[in-house]
């Protein structure tokens, strides 16, 4: 089979540099007429008599047939055949591809006009097409046949060559038949009992490698099937949650809905309201319309870095500015509803993150603590600053959380105090956003009751 195989690749091999030497030896005829061709077209374009360039001047070959074309393919000269015998020429081998690409050739097509067999050459000009054809005679066969005693050559090295070939693949018979029961024992899983040893040659050092690699498969394979398990519970964690995430979705959207819906049906019913009842319906519509969106933002966020995390930009992020913006944002808040921010930030702390991201991190914890902690204090310090990660503490000194629903903030949705959460517009989107925050940065987030009230939140951010 190896013989076989290998003399097929040669015998192709044979033939195409056969057919590429005949064909070079066409282009190479091909390019002497393609001189002449080019010579009579200048003199057809310079207005000479080109009837007297054709008589007077040498031809590369006895014999030679020169036709005119024009470029619709009407012959309007043959210095062999009266051009009234002639038809229409625009559809031939060597004038269609002159007349595409400049220049083209045909080997042995037989003349519809004197029934001889020639080989044509022509060339395109600005206005005419001028082809020469040379007759098939025994000196034109004898230049376009191939080299013999090339090919010969080939055929007599390539039977040394397999022959040698044959010889030296019978040494290695024995290794390949105890491979191969090798093989067969690998395909039933069983083990490969390795007492003799593969002879200390190339063959046998990729044998010892070869049984190595399946010892090594095997073990990789269990390691697959354990990754693919717990892929598969990786992939059907995330269905359960986004099938829960729009069933909440669902959920929560429907009492925005139904309120803003019975204010507008009251609105355009025609029904004769006060000014004071009135306004009272367009605000309750648009506190609605501001907690459908906030809700939409929420979950297009969520969404965002779950799903498109490495699309997602990122770029120098300096903490220290954020918490700024954070107290300036608290001072214009009323009196009655401030905050006072407290921080320990001694020094600066750089992070290579997303600068909304990091941002809606402290901005929901603050707007957190402020909605729902009943504290008045925040205190946000660095607990920890290296060249790999920042840890940062946030704390609030309100009611805190009962310890049975601490561990449980961070789900979507989930409302330690429901009515009062809707009635403060939040969308219970606030703290899981912190946490796929935070995780997107690398880093990791938890949360515990403080000893003198209140929450404290401590997350590192990666570097």
């Amino acid at each position: 089979m190896l013989l076989a195989f290998s003399w097929t690749i040669i015998l192709c091999s044979i033939g195409f540099q056969f057919l590429r030497e005949k064909e070079y030896k066409s282009e190479l005829l091909s390019a002497q007429l393609q001189l002449y061709n080019r010579q009579l077209i200048e003199t057809i374009e310079d207005g000479l008599p080109f009837e007297e360039f054709i008589e007077t001047y040498s031809k590369p070959y006895e014999d030679l047939r020169v036709s005119v074309i024009t470029l619709t393919g009407a012959v309007i000269y043959d210095n062999m055949i009266s051009i009234d015998s002639l038809d229409n020429h625009r559809q031939r081998h060597e004038i269609a591809e002159a007349l595409k690409n400049g220049s083209g050739y045909h080997i042995g097509r037989q003349s519809v006009s004197d029934g001889r067999e020639y080989f044509y050459s022509a060339t395109k000009g600005d206005r005419v097409v001028v082809r020469t054809a040379i007759p098939y005679s025994p000196s034109l066969k004898e230049l376009l046949k191939a080299d013999w005693d090339f090919l010969g050559l080939m055929i007599i090295l390539s039977l040394v060559t397999s022959t040698l070939a044959y010889f030296a693949t019978r040494r290695l018979g024995k290794n390949i038949e105890r491979l191969n029961h090798f093989a067969a024992k690998a395909e039933k899983g069983e083990s490969f009992d390795e007492e003799e040893p593969f002879p200390n040659d190339e063959l046998g050092s990729i044998s010892n490698h070869i049984v190595k690699l399946y010892a090594q498969w095997q073990q990789t394979i269990k390691d697959r099937d354990i990754a693919h398990e717990a892929a598969l519970r990786e992939e059907q964690e995330k269905i359960r949650i986004k099938r829960q995430l729009t069933n909440n979705i669902n959920h929560e959207l429907k009492t925005p809905v139904a309120s803003i819906q019975v204010c507008l049906e009251t609105l355009l019913s025609g029904i004769n309201l006060s000014e004071e009842k009135r306004q009272e319906l367009i605000e309750r519509c648009y506190t609605n319309n501001e907690r459908l969106r906030r809700l939409l933002n929420d979950v297009s966020l969520i969404t965002r870095m779950e799903d498109g995390s490495q699309l997602i930009g990122k770029e120098s992020v300096v903490i220290n500015n954020i918490i700024n913006e954070i107290a300036e944002e608290l001072e214009i808040m009323p009196e009655e509803e401030r905050f006072m921010l407290h921080t320990d930030f001694n020094e600066q702390v750089i992070v290579d993150g997303n600068l909304s991201l990091i941002g809606s991190i402290f901005r929901n914890l603050t707007e957190n603590a402020i909605a729902y902690s009943g504290g008045k204090n925040i205190y946000i310090s660095l607990i920890e600053n290296n060249e790999d990660m920042c840890r940062i503490s946030f704390e609030d000194d309100g009611c805190g959380v009962e310890e049975k629903q601490l561990m449980r903030i961070f789900e979507r949705f989930y409302r330690i105090d429901k009515g009062r959460s809707r009635q403060m517009g939040g969308t219970g989107l606030g703290l899981a956003i912190v946490k796929h925050a935070v995780q997107f940065h690398g880093g990791t987030i938890s949360v515990a009751n403080r000893q003198n009230g209140g929450l404290r939140f401590v997350f590192s951010l990666k570097k």
